[in-house]
């Protein structure tokens, strides 16, 4: 064993908490620093920390994509939601969990991310070595919907160890650990990614997009949007109208000078904002025009829209 490993052995013990006593660097070995598994936590279920959605998301359907994901999750059929910013995708997630009354796993994918941030790695701390699963070895071990939030911010080189969870095998090897594991029959894995963000360089490989099966979401309709914009921030449905009436204006622009249009989070920000008394001019600006361009121009151009409504 060479000195740093001997140093970081000692450091890790003397951090240890209580009475624990510290190992001197000199006898550290590979015998005092045992291969143990991850500690439980939360008692005797692992997905403890994940059962938190104990009460019904609001989820206003568009269309009969309730009845879809269902009809795919009682086969297990990993699924792909695809649709613009701020358009639900997250929430819709949340409230088929609930609805199924089953753990969800979410995780925010970025290009720094890992595979080892996905299935686990080995940890170090004064008791020795452990394995820590990561969110996506969790759930497939111990049955939880797995959602990948913007999957193709992800590295490919990191999204293909979903792989083999999304076929017939519905297993995850674990290389580090010698150790494959058999996914759980309540196990389901989610991804979900903006296709306007699409590219050459940053897209899903088809031998990854066709193991999936994909719903479509968009911004809803001005009536039903309007229903979603009053209930979620608590204006009035008059108010929610107007809303969504400035955010087609702007919808319309996306390609010709916004990369984006205002989304119905958005809407509902601007909506909370008017609903504690924020004046519905400055609501706007804050909440929709100033987040999604810093064009002198099309800020003039959002912005008299606004006064056009408010």
């Amino acid at each position: 064993m060479n000195t740093l490993t001997r140093r970081l052995y000692a450091a890790r013990a003397q951090q240890g908490q209580g009475t624990a006593r510290s190992v001197p660097a000199a006898s550290a070995s590979a015998t005092a620093a045992p291969l143990r598994p991850a500690a439980a936590s939360h008692g005797s279920d692992p997905l403890a920390a994940y059962r938190s959605i104990t009460r019904e998301p609001y989820w206003r359907p568009v269309a009969d994509e309730v009845a879809l994901y269902e009809a795919a999750y009682a086969v297990r059929m990993p699924m792909m939601l695809k649709g613009p910013t701020g358009c639900g995708k997250t929430r819709f997630v949340e409230y088929m969990a609930w609805k199924l009354g089953k753990p969800l796993i979410t995780v925010a994918c970025h290009e720094d991310m890992t595979a080892s941030d996905l299935v686990g790695r080995f940890l170090l701390d004064a008791q020795g070595t452990r394995w820590q699963d990561g969110p996506l070895a969790l759930a497939a071990r111990h049955g939880a919907i797995c959602y990948l939030d913007e999957v193709v911010e992800a590295r490919q080189d990191t999204t293909v160890v979903i792989h083999p969870l999304t076929d017939k095998r519905r297993m995850l090897p674990l290389e580090k650990k010698g150790e494959v594991i058999e996914a759980h029959p309540d196990f389901q894995l989610v991804i979900s990614f903006n296709p306007g963000y699409q590219s050459l360089m940053k897209d899903l490989k088809q031998s990854t997009k066709q193991r999936f099966g994909a719903l479509d979401f968009d911004y809803p309709e001005q009536e039903v949007e309007a229903e979603i914009v009053a209930h979620e921030s608590g204006v009035d449905r008059e108010t929610a109208s107007k809303l969504v009436h400035i955010a087609e204006r702007a919808r319309n622009l996306k390609g010709h000078g916004l990369d984006e249009g205002i989304s119905t989070r958005m809407l509902i920000h601007a909506g909370s904002l008017i609903a504690q008394g924020v004046p519905a001019l400055s609501a706007c600006r804050m909440a929709l025009v100033r987040p999604i361009t810093d064009d002198a121009d099309m800020r003039d151009a959002l912005d008299a829209a606004v006064t056009t409504y408010f």
